[in-house]
């Protein structure tokens, strides 16, 4: 059987154009096609268009029925910058984040798998937490893909505050194009495991709220930066022989990435390199609650505004998903879609 959209919906819906991947089980909706042009000279500017007059069709995407609750985006922009590729805004099930490196990861590769640049390449990315540089080189196997991300640093170590249900948690804060508060699940006696999914998302909220009250935060140089963005549960036990860590991210409203999260093992590194146990040029391997795995190391040290930095480089693998086209139709009584959890 053949079928087709009929032509009355086709001519009066509002129509998107998506290309769906995953970055070590992580999801990544981009899209191609649907949004008008943003205006802004920068790209916080377009961020903030974004959020004040088109947050209709990030639910839209990211929502149920045409996406979930843990659905993450990105949407391409021209660049910002004269040497820049073009830049990037980053949606999720609450909003919008400041730097995603699962997604850069993706854009590489799909850039390459659509013929869009053919390997090696390099890729100079406007991303809200600043300019983000993506590599790509041919082997074997496909491609391998890594950025040079924002300088990480950190914010503080070896705090505590109470949460309830909880008690004391111990925690760190550090930035890797978003700040995170880390915390050794071990410690807690949380296991990082699919089954434990629900439990850590309740346990990551918590955590983020509390840490967000005990410890306010101001970035350096941009006050749309400064807000605690996720809780990352990190742990000593680990599945694969040579994995340093496992990570567990929960971030924005209760969302649990499936990848090692790329900001979040740079914010990793920076904290490890602080306290001695990562030395610049040695590369570690985080992994997942579903066994993905992220390669991660501090190129250089640098001062930034007054803050000791480290400039990470994450690798990691991506896969094209599916191709979809979605319509609106005027008729359809969820616009902006659901989440039920």
């Amino acid at each position: 059987m053949t079928w087709t959209v009929p032509a009355a919906l086709s001519q009066g819906a509002t129509r998107f154009t998506t290309l769906d991947a995953h970055t070590e089980g992580e999801p990544l909706r981009i899209i191609t096609g649907g949004y008008p042009p943003l205006p802004g000279d920068n790209i916080l500017a377009k961020r903030r268009y974004l959020t004040e007059h088109l947050d209709h069709y990030r639910r839209l995407l990211m929502h149920e029925p045409r996406g979930h609750s843990d659905m993450y985006g990105a949407l391409l922009t021209e660049p910002v910058t004269d040497d820049g590729d073009f830049g990037v805004l980053f949606l999720h099930n609450e909003g919008y984040s400041s730097m995603c490196g699962h997604a850069v990861l993706a854009l590489a590769q799909v850039a390459a798998q659509c013929g869009e640049r053919r390997a090696p390449f390099t890729l100079k990315i406007d991303a809200p937490a600043g300019r983000v540089t993506a590599y790509l080189t041919p082997t074997d196997s496909g491609w391998e893909a890594c950025f040079d991300n924002v300088a990480s640093f950190v914010e503080c170590l070896d705090q505590t505050v109470e949460v309830p249900g909880l008690g004391r948690v111990a925690y760190d804060i550090a930035f890797g194009g978003a700040y995170y508060a880390f915390v050794d699940a071990d410690a807690l006696g949380l296991s990082l495991v699919p089954e434990q999914g629900q439990a850590l998302k309740q346990a990551g909220q918590a955590i983020k709220q509390a840490v967000a009250e005990a410890w306010p935060l101001s970035h350096p140089l941009e006050p749309d930066l400064s807000f605690l963005y996720a809780t990352i549960f990190t742990s000593a036990r680990v599945a694969e022989a040579g994995r340093h860590s496992r990570h567990v991210c929960i971030f924005a409203d209760g969302e649990l990435d499936r990848s090692p999260t790329g900001t979040g093992v740079s914010a990793r590194a920076a904290l490890l390199h602080a306290r001695g146990a990562l030395a610049l040029g040695q590369s570690i391997e985080i992994e997942s609650i579903v066994g993905g795995r992220m390669g991660v190391r501090a190129l250089e040290s640098l001062d930034y505004h007054g803050k000791p930095a480290v400039v990470p480089r994450v690798s990691g693998r991506a896969w094209i998903t599916g191709e979809h086209r979605f319509y609106l139709d005027p008729k359809d009584p969820f616009p902006q879609g659901f989440l039920i959890r």
